[in-house]
């Protein structure tokens, strides 16, 4: 946002937040992480149902589910943008604007969602053998891959429209859909896989048409939702894609370096070793699934400070992102201290004893950068509801140019390498947070959230 406010325009509008920011926000973010710890179990309960088949349809199981969770968070930004154009709809009180951002977004979503069913159904020989797979775990991953495919414009579509839901504060309508949607996968899982009844035994098949099946009921639901929320506006006008298509770009640079960095990390670790590979992974797995904690008060936060930015009302925006940043600080602080106490409890269950010396250090180092991440998460989702994408991809770009530098630097034949990989890692971490911390206090460069805008 550009320009001064006057008197009137700086009035916030009426909002739990202004009575009760902390409740509010807890009030907001508790379904959130619902329905983000939704998606993993199921993935837990795929993979437990397919492994009574073998391991060469677990190993594609895996195969598959990598190379699709990957496309797909390369279009996280539908439910982003749309999340932050209809929050700021919303706090502008402008319902038409609101309507246009969800048709034209569900209208991408669907039109992105069937090329890249066409693109994946083609291509998924490439893809398994780009992935490794040889022989049968390449034939069970195409199989798998071919029908997952078919249900990309779904699970695209429904992406968008929790993205369209948030930005209205509404956050039980994607945790209903996700529960849903999981619940009934599992169902179909145990139905299709092993087969019941008149439904034949279909394999890792089965568990591929669970999840198509599934994610396309639960699109129907969600999109329903939505255009009883907001309408379906009639007049689409070809100028509105271009603000999704930059923020698109945007992300798609941001999230491209993030994966490349974790991926090379991964790459480092490998090797150093088998044991160290292990290890990293076991820190890696539990590193992802504290984030989920994280992300639900970045997610809420996005709506928030978006629709106060939309209201005109900055000072609340920066209250918002204050009251954002202690909350996850403060779990950012439980979640190290709860893996420093569980450390021994956690090498008893994800390692071999082999990777146990190697293990501890480099855990170690995760959970002290655990405050870090916090703030990374949060002040992404600060930003994000600003709409300030641009300076979250540059700042990403500086991290990564540096972490990378970093990994390429190690020396894998050093004893304590791992260590020295998730020193890399917090560093990369804690140049994202002192970006994002700084573009709100004092406001670096052209931050959207400088107080200098609101004076008169």
């Amino acid at each position: 946002m550009t320009g001064t406010l006057n008197n009137e325009q700086k009035r916030p509008p009426e909002h739990p937040f202004l009575e009760s920011p902390h409740r509010t926000l807890a009030t907001l973010s508790f379904p959130v992480l619902l329905s983000l710890i939704a998606e993993p179990l199921t993935g837990l309960v795929d993979t437990g149902f397919v492994a009574r088949l073998g391991t060469v349809p677990l190993a594609a199981l895996g195969v598959g589910a990598i190379a699709l969770s990957s496309v797909f968070w390369i279009f996280n930004f539908l439910g982003i943008g749309s999340q932050t154009e209809v929050a700021q709809a919303l706090g502008r009180q402008d319902s038409g604007r609101a309507a246009g951002v969800a048709t034209l977004a569900l209208w991408l979503s669907g039109l992105f969602g069937v090329a890249l069913a066409l693109g994946g159904v083609l291509g998924s020989s490439s893809i398994a053998s780009a992935m490794g797979a040889t022989g049968e775990m390449r034939e069970l991953a195409v199989e798998y891959l071919q029908i997952r495919w078919l249900g990309a414009p779904a699970v695209l579509a429904t992406l968008t429209a929790f993205g369209i839901l948030r930005g209205l504060q509404d956050m039980r309508t994607p945790l209903f859909v996700a529960a849903g949607v999981n619940l009934l996968n599992i169902g179909l899982d145990a139905v299709l896989i092993f087969g019941l009844g008149p439904f034949p035994q279909l394999g890792i098949a089965g568990a591929a048409l669970a999840s198509t099946v599934s994610h396309w009921l639960g699109d129907v639901w969600c999109v329903w939702v939505v255009f009883r929320k907001v309408g379906i506006s009639e007049r689409l006008r070809v100028s509105e894609v271009w603000p999704l298509v930059r923020i698109g770009g945007d992300l798609f640079v941001r999230t491209g370096l993030l994966t490349l960095f974790l991926l090379l990390a991964t790459r480092t670790a490998t090797r150093i070793g088998a044991e160290t590979g292990a290890a990293h992974q076991a820190i890696r797995q539990v590193w992802i699934f504290t984030a989920l904690f994280l992300d639900a008060f970045a997610i809420t936060g996005q709506s928030l400070v978006g629709y106060f930015v939309g209201a005109r009302s900055l000072e609340q925006a920066r209250r918002v992102a204050r009251v954002v940043c202690l909350w996850s600080l403060g779990f950012g602080v439980l979640l190290g201290v709860g893996m420093w106490v569980g450390r021994n409890l956690a090498a008893e269950l994800l390692l071999p004893t082999a990777a146990i010396g190697v293990f501890f250090p480099a855990w170690g180092i995760s959970a002290l950068s655990q405050p870090l991440n916090a703030l990374s998460f949060a002040t992404d989702g600060i930003h994000w509801g600003s709409g300030d994408f641009r300076f979250l991809r540059n700042a990403v770009i500086v991290a990564t140019v540096v972490g990378i530098g970093g990994l390429f630097m190690l020396d894998v034949d050093d004893p304590g390498a791992l260590t020295w990989v998730w020193v890399v890692t917090a560093c990369w971490i804690l140049i994202r947070a002192l970006f994002g911390v700084s573009r709100i206090w004092p406001g670096l460069g052209n931050s959207p959230l400088r107080q200098e805008r609101e004076k008169p």
